[in-house]
């Protein structure tokens, strides 16, 4: 059945893809009791659909409705552009499984799913929208993304479903500071760093919407940009203006996608009650369920429960735990302005023995954020807010401290204390070993004390709490415990301090909102600790929270605070050598091609490469233009020309040169040399560490190119940077875990390990054997802890999978352990929903029940793999938190600076550097016990030099 499009019709067209990160980003996560599977971002996307129906039903009907995805894989831009979104991380993996119900929900709600390969739903919108208003209908937009600002006409309009606003030529204005129809110029010069658009550099919004309200259109500006005044943005024009036309033509969105599913189809139309409570059955969602039972009913669509078999009360739930406390009112929370009321609380909470604590700062760092507050809560409902550091005034300083300059000088907001008296006050209670401090996140909260030289002890924290009892089940940050704990959304940061531009920071808020806030903070954290702390025990958790996670705060505190020295010389000579180096990769390039040609041009490369070379392989994209994509570059770079190898490598370049190289520099804190990252203790639900701001455990070492980034990492002036890294730490653990007798032969007897995995799998003797055979062995060998597909074994090695395939099988045959390993953590994710560390950390597995068999493979991959990392990431924790005791016993005055998942960076005194590395080593290699008697040597290399890459 279809329905004419017209003048009268209205097309509503849904950004689904947004829908969905704003599903999952937004709402707490949820998992499927029946079988464990992730269904966060399907919940809170079925909710979104029924609103909207139900929203689009009470205004003005659309006559058309469709919902439009992101398809999985590479776009056609990507041909234009290679690094074009290359920088975004992949999905997050309880969100991959997510993806097919969500398509399966918005069939079930009775609206078209539509998704092409090789485009974004950008495009498909772009299209769809263009045809609609082609045969006079409106079309409204629904999406929060700016790239679709570019369609906006007078058919044509945007709505932005988070704010709930129409986002019409004021918005875009007020965006890019022009009219819709110049969108896409803006873009192109101002680029995008969230897609990787490369634009001009140098030239920002404001400054690209100035030159075309000059110019008028880009192509104009472009050649005339030899007139142009300003001799910077004069030169940037001119030599980056095939840059600027690439960037072109990836934001700007295509118009005439073929699209498979006509406009006709999209006629909105009621879901089939059975089929949609049959989908809601299974996600197993009662409140919708109900919620939709109502609607249907109201509208007279069904008459009872009878026609959906009764999928309005099923066993399971998709509500949150419900507590027995009063609910949260932010009303009651005390604003303490006087020490009197200070010294109250402290004796209330010695005579109680715990409080929780929260701190409020003007920055994001714990290392340069100035204290603005602090909160306590003693009983739920109990608690308040201490402020120290609000200010008025057109500059911003730093815990309240007045500018010597009156003028100049920022006022504090009346009604606080200095600061010092209240941490006078503080310290011994925060320092009390009979006064335990409960936070969520207190590593952060201990390291904003430490800056005012307060040891905050003897500590519990929540998050971690929750991480050890639900790590790859739930998320853990406050704002999610809170709504499935507690059922109570706390108030958020935005609400108080805004986004965007007009953000402020924490000490420009007003006390009472102040208080209400930090207050709340404290008393969600003490609500959560009564409820989380007894299921550890009851759940068989204590030993991995108290052991592992709990003493391991103080550790990354102390990391974090002491940051790594970087040689800023060393990185501006790296930058000019990278450029000096891609430079001559040019030239090679040029002379190889025999004619002169842009390397960052996809499309001059492609004419080159298949045009003018002829070379074998090549395939062009939906828009008729050569792929030049990584993948076809290394098939290419393995033939006999060398002009792909070359272009390979000034890839390789380029990315450093501008990730590593000119990026760190700015990462680098003025205040002290050094660079902070900040380690997340709940990232990985197999307990292994994540490093942000900036990433410390990415920069890459199998290149001499990206090996000397490290060097690059350096120590102070007397002392040497100590590296220590686990060798082959998880197929150690496999061979332990699963009891293969080959494996645990090798290690004991110090073997080749791949040399002898060849041998077993190859039949050939470990003396003289082609390094060749060894290189399979190894990638089996490591790819096997991550379940590795022939596929991707077939990729890796360069040849078929049939072969592939073989070599597995061989594997599995020589090793039958491995595989009877591989089937008890199936099988035990199967009966328990988790599979556990030999520490007894437990990883949760959704979906290892699953119908979908994707949704399944990926489950079993994770059941195979988490208690080989798991277990590796316990033992450095364990190692890390016996480390500064070791240390301090035996007076070497080292510090542990960065963890880099099997490898732990120290600087120490150049004196100490042999007796570090033997300590360290010594520890780090008897980690595991006495908890695990491992059956298998655990072997360190520690090695000392002036920079990381040395000791590496």
């Amino acid at each position: 059945m279809t329905q004419t499009i017209g003048p009268d019709s209205r097309v509503t067209l849904v950004d689904g893809s947004g829908y969905i990160f704003r599903a999952y980003h937004g709402l707490p996560p949820l998992t499927r009791k029946s079988d464990g599977a992730p269904i966060g971002a399907v919940s809170g996307f079925c909710n979104m659909i029924y609103k909207l129906i139900a929203d689009e039903r009470d205004a003005d009907q659309p006559s058309h409705l469709a919902v439009i995805f992101d398809a999985s894989g590479q776009t056609f831009r990507n041909d234009i552009y290679p690094l074009y979104k290359a920088h975004r991380p992949p999905a997050p993996e309880d969100l991959v499984p997510q993806f097919p119900m969500i398509r399966e929900a918005t069939r079930a709600f009775g609206l078209p799913c539509i998704e092409l390969a090789g485009y974004e739903a950008d495009d498909l919108i772009a299209t769809y929208a263009r045809q609609a208003a082609a045969l006079g209908a409106r079309v409204r937009i629904l999406s929060s993304d700016k790239d679709l600002m570019q369609l906006i006409n007078d058919q044509i309009s945007l709505h932005d479903p988070m704010k709930d606003r129409p986002m019409g030529a004021e918005a875009v204005m007020e965006k890019f500071g022009v009219t819709p129809d110049k969108v896409i110029d803006v873009q192109s010069l101002a680029g995008d760093s969230a897609d990787n658009v490369p634009g001009a550099p140098g030239i920002g919004p404001k400054t690209a919407a100035e030159l075309l309200s000059l110019y008028g259109t880009l192509e104009n500006l472009l050649d005339h940009a030899g007139e142009i005044k300003q001799p910077k943005r004069r030169e940037t024009l001119i030599k980056f203006r095939e840059q600027i036309e690439i960037s072109k033509r990836l934001v700007t969105l295509m118009d005439d996608v073929p699209v498979l599913e006509h406009l006709e189809h999209f006629y909105v139309r009621e879901p089939d009650p059975e089929t949609l409570f049959a989908f809601l059955r299974k996600m197993e969602l009662r409140t919708l369920t109900s919620r939709v039972e109502a609607g249907f009913k109201r509208d007279g669509y069904i008459a009872d429960k009878a026609h959906h078999d009764g999928a309005g009360t099923p066993d399971t739930a998709d509500t949150p735990e419900v507590t027995s406390f009063a609910p949260i009112h932010t009303e009651v929370y005390e604003t303490v302005t006087t020490l009197e009321r200070l010294h109250d609380w402290i004796a209330r909470i010695k005579a109680q023995g715990f409080v929780a604590v929260d701190t409020e700062t003007d920055a994001l760092s714990s290392v340069s954020g100035g204290l603005v507050g602090i909160s306590l809560a003693v009983e739920p409902s109990i608690a308040c807010y201490i402020p120290v550091g609000h200010v008025t005034g057109s500059e911003r300083g730093k815990n309240g401290d007045l500018f010597a300059d009156p003028a100049d000088a920022l006022s504090l907001l009346p009604g606080q204390m200095p600061l010092d008296p209240v941490l006078a006050a503080l310290k011994p209670l925060l320092e009390d070993d009979a006064i335990l401090k409960i936070g969520q996140n207190i590593k952060y909260d201990l390291a904003v004390f430490a800056q005012h030289g307060i040891t905050l002890g003897p500590i519990d924290d929540t998050m971690l709490m929750s991480f050890s009892l639900d790590a790859g089940r739930y998320n853990h940050g406050m704002d999610e415990l809170s709504v499935r704990i507690l059922e109570h959304k706390p108030i958020s940061f935005k609400e108080i301090c805004g986004s965007g531009k007009a953000q402020i920071t924490f000490d420009r808020v007003p006390l009472d909102v102040a208080t209400r806030y930090g207050a709340e903070d404290a008393d969600v954290t003490l609500r959560l600790w009564h409820i989380l702390k007894p299921r550890l025990s009851k759940e068989r958790s204590t030993t991995v929270y108290e052991t592992l996670e709990r003493p391991l705060v103080p550790v990354i505190a102390a990391m974090e605070a002491a940051g790594v020295k970087v040689d800023v010389a060393e990185l501006s000579r790296l930058s000019l050598d990278f450029g000096q180096r891609m430079l001559a990769l040019e030239a090679q390039a040029h002379e190889q091609a025999g004619v002169r040609f842009n390397l960052g041009s996809p499309k001059q490369l492609g004419e080159i490469l298949f045009d003018k070379m002829g070379l074998p392989g090549g395939k062009k994209t939906a828009t008729g233009q050569w792929s030049t994509d990584a993948s076809m570059l290394e098939d290419l770079a393995g033939q006999d020309h060398p002009l792909p190898r070359t272009i390979v490598d000034w890839r390789t370049i380029a990315k450093l040169k501008s990730t590593y190289s000119d990026a760190l520099k700015d990462a680098i804190n003025p205040a002290t040399g050094r660079v902070h990252t900040s380690y997340n203790m709940v990232g990985a639900a197999t307990g292994r560490l994540s490093s942000t701001d900036p990433n410390l455990q990415n920069i890459p070492i199998r290149t001499e190119e990206g090996r000397r980034i490290r060097h690059a990492f350096i120590a102070e002036p007397g002392h040497v940077l100590i590296s220590a890294d686990y060798s082959q730490i998880e197929l150690r653990l496999l061979a332990h875990v699963g009891d293969i007798p080959q494996l645990k032969k090798a290690f004991i007897e110090g073997y080749d390990i791949h040399a002898m995995t060849a041998s077993e799998m190859f039949g050939v003797p470990i003396d003289g054997m082609d390094p060749m055979i060894r290189r399979q062995a190894k990638a089996i060998n490591f790819g096997i802890i991550y379940g590795i597909s022939a596929f991707g074994l077939a990729r890796q090695l360069g040849i078929p999978q049939s072969e592939a395939r073989d070599y597995i099988a061989t594997y599995k045959q020589r090793f039958p352990g491995i595989q009877i390993y591989m089937d008890q953590m199936k099988a035990m994710a199967r009966e328990n929903m988790y599979v556990e560390t030999v520490f007894g950390r437990r990883c949760w597995v959704p979906g290892i029940m699953a119908k979908s068999q994707a949704e399944q493979a990926f489950a079993e991959r994770q059941a195979i793999n988490a208690p080989l990392q798991g277990a590796a990431a316990d033992i450095i924790k364990r190692a890390m938190i016996r480390l500064p005791g070791a240390l301090g016993k035996a007076q070497l005055s080292a510090r542990m600076l960065l963890q880099v998942h099997d490898e732990l960076v120290f600087e120490a005194p150049a004196s100490e550097a042999e007796a570090t590395c033997a300590l360290v080593s010594k520890v780090m290699e008897n980690a595991a016990m006495p908890a695990v008697q491992m059956s298998v040597p655990l072997v360190v290399d520690a090695r000392f030099a002036a920079n990381w890459a040395q000791a590496h």
